[in-house]
């Protein structure tokens, strides 16, 4: 494949997932993917099945879940995404009852495509900021709050 589809492929997975379309992630991934990064959340099952979890997770948490693509950078079977997750904090999360606030998490991540499929990942998501602060479990400072009910 070409550096713009594979582009393509990445720019479709975050389509698909916004619309909560995760039975087409077979589609993206390869069912041997290598996924060099720890799972979000803990007790997930590793590779696919792993980010098919995580995935179902944040959309059961943040319904109204979406993403916005900063950067899209290929070369040759790579490509590197910078994107921002946004929503409404609308169902449990990691143990937290549903604030209603709204929360972004930005990350980046490596896809390695080989024959139309995402064959290794590599990712780093700001789930402290994310969780801790935005949430109200901790200071902007770093000080413990009270957990929100």
């Amino acid at each position: 494949m070409s550096t713009e589809e594979n582009k393509r492929l990445v720019r479709r997975l975050y389509e698909e997932t916004d619309k909560q379309n995760f039975a087409a992630m077979d589609e993206f991934f390869s069912a041997d993917l290598i996924d060099h990064d720890p799972p979000p959340i803990p007790n997930l099952q590793p590779g696919l099945e792993g980010i098919k979890q995580a995935f179902r997770v944040f959309a059961t948490a943040f319904p109204d879940g979406t993403h916005v693509i900063h950067d899209l950078i290929a070369e040759g079977d790579r490509v590197v995404i910078r994107v921002s997750g946004i929503g409404t904090h609308q169902g449990e999360f990691k143990g937290i009852k549903p604030t209603g606030k709204p929360v972004e998490m930005t990350g980046i991540a490596i896809y390695r495509i080989d024959g139309g499929k995402i064959v290794e990942r590599w990712a780093q998501h700001n789930f402290l900021g994310f969780v801790m602060q935005q949430l109200g479990v901790i200071s902007a400072h770093g000080h413990e709050s009270s957990p929100p009910s």
